[in-house]
């Protein structure tokens, strides 16, 4: 059995597509390309499926990806791309198909780069003065308060024309490991009187492991 692991970008209106309906959306497109996918056993098979640090609705990528198994031992990821992404949704696009190299639970931290009006530039300033930067995320044993401050310091971003651009890193871990949304980071820039969220635009840019090398 192998685990084939599938890369993909999710930009514009896909953006808005959420994982309940990725993973609908990625079932009916693994049945009709006819790639031989393993199908779980038992009552009610359906094919293998996992994806990676599902993003926020709302939030795009160009690291996106999913496994899905196959009793082949040999992989032509040309063949599979070339078989999946005339199905893609608009806005989707696979970039590799390959045999996974690193398993899920080894992803430490995301990368993202976010785009706002260059008028929030106040509400960043604020933020970089301020001691602390205080959170409530919501876990599976209730409720958390944090300070990003001790994630993210400073924001250093550029101008260019009517908006502004930075670039942040923070933990993405899985199960009980610490995941920050940077939700919660555009929550903290609004309350400090930046543009609202869907003036902006968060992209993901890269997913690393503990030793800081890309996720693959």
């Amino acid at each position: 059995m192998t685990t084939v692991r599938i890369f993909f970008e999710k930009r514009g209106e896909s953006a808005y597509i959420s994982l309940l309906d990725l993973q609908r959306v990625f079932h009916r497109l693994l049945k009709i390309s006819g790639l031989p996918v393993w199908y779980t056993q038992g009552f009610n098979p359906h094919i293998y499926l996992s994806f990676s640090c599902p993003l926020s609705l709302g939030q795009e990528s160009i690291c996106e990806s999913c496994e899905v198994k196959t009793e082949q031992e040999t992989v032509d990821g040309a063949a599979w791309q070339a078989a999946l992404q005339p199905l893609m949704p608009r806005g989707m696009k696979i970039t590799a198909v390959a045999p996974a190299v690193q398993k899920v639970g080894m992803i430490a931290s995301a990368a993202y780069t976010v785009t706002m009006p260059v008028g929030s530039a106040a509400a960043i300033e604020a933020y970089n003065t301020a001691e602390k930067a205080e959170v409530t995320k919501k876990t599976k044993r209730g409720h958390k308060t944090l300070d990003l401050k001790e994630h993210l310091p400073h924001i250093d971003y550029t101008v260019q024309g009517d908006t502004l651009e930075f670039s942040i890193t923070l933990p993405c871990g899985s199960g009980e490991a610490l995941n920050l949304n940077p939700a919660l980071l555009m929550d903290v820039l609004r309350e400090k009187g930046a543009a609202p969220i869907w003036q902006c635009q968060v992209l993901r840019t890269h997913l690393y492991t503990q030793d800081g090398t890309d996720f693959s």
